[in-house]
């Protein structure tokens, strides 16, 4: 749906977004780098090589959502030393978007980011980006208590911790899967629909207001009707 078949969204107080390949292009695919933290991680924890520690993590991530949860409950781990660890990568993949922090500057209201990752990985990746002081807060993994997207609580505690009116805000997502939540809770929803997405959108189709391409054109293209 383009922006022209859109309703107005002159009522959205709040412009909610995703982290990781919401802000920047999939095509950094920093999660590559991440993920090979996490097998390093999971293989010095079990203590086996990179081939079993691989399949136990994903076994993790099948099993408990994400492959911290599986750490947590399976082995204790301390959260804020795992995600320190498998975060302490390059970020020279991320490019200033110029275009971006100026199109981020001019939408109207409050601007937030909701993210799986942590609070110090999103700053830095923002810095990388040129929004670094662009949005009023970051919601990250440690706010959700460790309970990731797309758990329907974890939005709503979201909208509580910031006074947010689901009704009034719009949240921007490359994962179709985690838009079904904040639609459900009344949030206007766009898909950023890049490529990262591995499942169809079928089923997620209609929890999906708006799909674009690149967010930054998306974006330029709104704020151009609402000037």
């Amino acid at each position: 749906m383009s922006v022209h078949a859109s309703p107005d969204l002159s009522h959205i107080e709040a412009w909610i977004f995703d982290l990781d390949n919401t802000l920047y292009p999939a095509s950094c695919d920093l999660f590559a780098l991440i993920d090979e933290r996490m097998t390093a991680y999971v293989g010095r924890l079990v203590g086996c090589d990179p081939v079993q520690a691989r399949a136990i993590q994903k076994r993790y991530f099948r099993d408990h959502g994400t492959t911290l949860s599986g750490l947590m409950a399976l082995h204790g781990t301390d959260p804020r030393h795992f995600l320190g660890d498998v975060h302490d990568i390059a970020l020279d993949r991320v490019e200033h978007d110029a275009r971006l922090v100026e199109a981020i500057a001019r939408l109207p209201g409050r601007k937030l980011v909701f993210t799986n990752g942590d609070v110090d990985y999103a700053q830095r990746v923002l810095d990388r980006i040129g929004l670094g002081t662009s949005f009023e807060a970051i919601h990250d993994i440690h706010a959700m208590d460790y309970v990731p997207k797309p758990a329907p609580a974890s939005y709503a505690a979201m909208c509580a911790r910031w006074d947010i009116d689901p009704a009034a805000a719009l949240f921007a997502e490359d994962m179709a899967r985690n838009l079904k939540p904040a639609k459900a809770l009344g949030m206007t929803t766009l898909w950023i629909n890049n490529g990262s997405e591995q499942a169809s959108d079928e089923e997620f189709a209609p929890y999906i207001d708006y799909r674009a391409a690149h967010l930054t054109d998306w974006l330029h293209e709104l704020t151009g009707e609402m000037a």
